[in-house]
């Protein structure tokens, strides 16, 4: 039986993108996980908050991955700032990721569950995107460079075995008995 997770993504729009989720899932696959994604291997009726906190409620941790989406060609983020502190920051040339890349994180935080986050290089860090918001390191990823090296990294094997203990220590207390002392 496989361990129950979340996996969390936005629809690939490059081929790369699809081969790397397919790379992710066959990998969690071999370790014992069993990926879920609401809308790919479970659907539900409800509105996608109910529907996506019940799934949660049944995975024992979350692992989200934040690809490029929308390009920003030319941007300014906090456009005529008036605030003392706060300067105007040029955005050109950077992706955002879907808003399901942060919203379903913090929804994970909310409910103790471990988090894993892998942003694609170029993808603004910003709210949950930013290196430790949500505590565990956050490695970015280049889907011009191999991805057999970046899946040989110690980086990864590194980040990836330290999110495993903390899943398979959830599954461990999951089935533990409240403890009065």
């Amino acid at each position: 039986m496989h361990t129950s997770i979340f996996l969390s993504y936005p629809k690939p729009c490059f081929e790369k993108q699809q081969e790397f989720i397919e790379r992710i899932s066959k990998y969690l696959e071999q370790r014992g996980f069993g990926p879920r994604t609401l809308g790919v291997t479970d659907y539900d009726m409800d509105a996608p908050l109910t529907a996506i906190r019940r799934l949660m409620l049944e995975s024992n941790g979350l692992l989200t991955i934040a690809f490029r989406r929308t390009f920003v060609e030319k941007g300014t983020a906090r456009l005529r700032t008036d605030i003392a502190g706060l300067r105007e920051t040029t955005i050109d040339g950077t992706w955002l990721t879907t808003p399901w890349a942060h919203i379903e994180p913090a929804m994970a935080y909310q409910i103790g569950l471990p988090i894993l986050i892998l942003r694609e290089q170029g993808v603004l860090a910003d709210g949950i995107l930013e290196r430790g918001v949500v505590g565990l390191y956050m490695p970015e990823f280049n889907l011009d460079k191999s991805m057999d090296d970046y899946f040989a990294s110690l980086e990864w094997n590194g980040i990836i075995g330290k999110w495993e203990g903390y899943v398979r220590t959830v599954v461990e207390k999951k089935g533990a008995p409240p403890r009065l002392f």
